[in-house]
C-alpha cells in the first residue's frame, strides 16, 4: 500500500470544481467530491495503473466527470502526491505552474 499526500492547491481544485458543479445542479457538488475521492483513494493499492504523461506524471481521469488527477509516485518510501484536479478542458501543462 501506498501513502497519500494531497497537496493543498489540489484540495482547492477539487473544493473550486464542487462549488461549480453545485451551483449548476443542487447535490452534484457532493457528487463530484465523493468520486474524486474514491478514485483518489484507489491509487493506495495502484498507482500504476496509470500511465506517465509528462515526465513523471501521471493522470487518472475522473470517472463521469472531465477532471484528470495528476499525480506522481515514489516507489520508496512508497507516496502518491497528488498535486491537481484539472478540467479536461484547460492546457493540461497546467500543472507546471503548481508547486510540486
Amino acid at each position: 500500500m501506498f501513502q497519500l499526500f494531497i497537496d493543498t492547491e489540489a484540495f482547492q481544485d477539487i473544493h473550486q470544481a464542487a462549488e461549480w458543479y453545485e451551483l449548476q445542479s443542487e447535490g452534484l457538488g457532493p457528487r463530484f467530491k465523493k468520486q474524486v475521492i474514491s478514485q483518489i483513494e484507489g491509487l493506495k493499492s495502484r498507482p500504476f495503473s496509470y500511465s506517465v504523461r509528462y515526465g513523471e506524471v501521471r493522470c487518472m481521469r475522473i470517472k463521469k466527470f472531465p477532471f484528470l488527477v495528476h499525480f506522481t509516485v515514489d516507489k520508496v518510501p512508497r507516496i502518491v502526491k497528488i498535486f491537481a484536479v484539472v478540467h479536461c478542458s484547460r492546457n493540461p501543462k497546467i500543472w507546471l505552474k503548481k508547486d510540486r
